[in-house]
């Protein structure tokens, strides 16, 4: 099982949420400051981004391994369009070593958005 942090359409009640189908919610998370949120259109991008004080919000999940294969052709690994990474997270998940995925393009054409991101 794997520690998986979503902060986009797979979180709740969006879009793609469907992908997390059979896994298990742990709870409400944050990043530890050092990533930034970029707006995409769609769907958010999240990069880590030194100047960052607040970290990323989102959800905490726990995932098998098929799911972890699926998640990660849906993401566009294979593409170059998002890595798999291990990030930390904030109290009371701290101490888990916990993987999400980083948007691997260029977002400087791409707003930056506040710390949490809901779907319009």
């Amino acid at each position: 099982m794997t520690h998986l942090f979503v902060y986009g359409t797979l979180k709740r009640g969006c879009k793609n949420h469907r992908h997390l189908s059979g896994q298990t919610y742990v709870g409400e998370a944050r990043t530890a400051p050092g990533y930034r949120l970029h707006d995409l259109g769609d769907y958010p991008g999240m990069v880590a981004d030194p100047t960052d004080t607040t970290g990323v919000t989102g959800e905490l999940w726990t995932v098998d391994a098929a799911a972890l294969l699926h998640l990660d052709d849906f993401e566009g690994i294979h593409e170059g369009l998002y890595t798999r990474e291990a990030v930390p997270l904030l109290a009371p998940f701290n101490n888990l070593r916990v993987h999400t995925y980083l948007y691997a393009r260029d977002v400087s054409s791409h707003p930056s958005l506040g710390p949490t991101w809901s779907e319009k």
